[in-house]
């Protein structure tokens, strides 16, 4: 089963940054993945596995329109 989002989509995760802001975009995909907040651009690597628990819903993909 592949997985339900991709490389440039925006996502929503679990726990907000310590911005306060909850919008991520992925930037990188492999064993780890590695995310940017798109309010104040820091960045986190996150596992996979750790990822895919924490993942609520994909906001907008890359591919296409928005997903729901």
């Amino acid at each position: 089963m592949p997985a339900p989002y991709g490389l440039g989509d925006i996502v929503e995760l679990r726990k907000p940054h310590a911005c306060g802001h909850n919008r991520w975009q992925i930037i990188r995909m492999g064993m780890d993945i590695r995310v940017k907040c798109q309010h104040c651009g820091h960045s986190v690597l996150i596992p996979r596995v750790k990822f895919n628990r924490a993942l609520r819903q994909v906001l907008e993909s890359a591919a296409g329109g928005d997903q729901e």
